[in-house]
């Protein structure tokens, strides 16, 4: 299976970044429109998660070939067979991050690309259409930000030290659970920011907030592009007990994550 290191996910970026630009065209062409399904885990799906993954799915074939794609749409209709073999690497997709808030009409939706190597994530770009926001990471590398049109200038991102007693905690809207919900009551100082969709992991990155916790199951697409981003901006992202996250178990699901900014200053 192929395989690629930092540099050849560099070398990809900006036209992931494109394929990102054009996706989040196909759904905003959508919004208000179409009927809004379940899936057999009952969370929603609505066309334009349908019409974004097509996009991306028919770029990225053309764009490299021999890198299988696992997205989370397809991976509804079919069991995805992830690659083997040490070092292998693949796209890990979610066309549409944060449907809930789509459907009720809020802009905290992402769309989710990243590339894989041996299992863990390598580069991440995550795009916000209703924000008009693009951020991209490797992991070994750095982070930035793209604000308005695509081919905008760049502008670095890094985590922040966060000032002492000073915390700024992201949390779900949507799915805000009772453990996730016990870990923020231990910074009883904290100011809490909810928010939908993995905009969650840009804001660590770009040093708006200092953790994002979830404490409950997720898939592998809802994490991987947060989790390059936030690595390559200075931060990092881990199991609650501090070990590396497992991806591509079965179920490809993540029981658990904290993602943090840098120490305290």
């Amino acid at each position: 299976m192929p395989t690629l290191d930092a540099a050849a996910a560099a070398a990809l970026l900006d036209d992931l970044t494109a394929v990102a630009a054009r996706a989040a065209d196909a759904i905003r062409n959508c919004t208000g429109s179409g009927a809004v399904h379940r899936k057999p885990d009952g969370s929603p799906v609505t066309a334009a998660d349908e019409t974004a993954e097509a996009v991306i799915c028919e770029a990225l074939e053309r764009l490299a070939p021999q890198l299988p794609i696992i997205s989370e749409e397809r991976a509804a209709r079919q069991t995805p067979i992830l690659p083997a073999g040490k070092g292998a690497s693949y796209f890990l997709v979610d066309p549409l991050d944060g449907t809930r808030e789509f459907i009720a009409g809020r802009n905290e939706y992402t769309i989710n690309i990243a590339i894989m190597a041996d299992r863990a994530p390598l580069l991440g770009v995550i795009c916000a259409p209703a924000l008009g926001g693009i951020w991209r990471g490797i992991v070994g590398g750095s982070a930035d930000r793209i604000t308005g049109a695509p081919n905008s200038p760049p502008t670095p991102i890094r985590v922040r030290k966060r000032p002492q007693g000073e915390t700024i905690i992201m949390v779900s809207r949507s799915h805000l659970e009772a453990r996730t919900q016990a870990y923020v009551d231990g910074f009883p100082q904290a100011k809490l920011a909810p928010s939908g969709s993995a905009i969650k992991f840009c804001r660590v990155a770009e040093g708006s907030a200092d953790l994002y916790p979830r404490l409950a199951p997720t898939h592998d697409w809802d994490v991987a592009a947060g989790h390059a981003i936030v690595k390559a901006a200075g931060g990092d992202v881990a199991a609650p007990d501090g070990s590396p996250l497992r991806y591509g178990t079965p179920g490809l699901l993540i029981p658990g994550f904290i993602a943090t900014g840098a120490v305290t200053a």
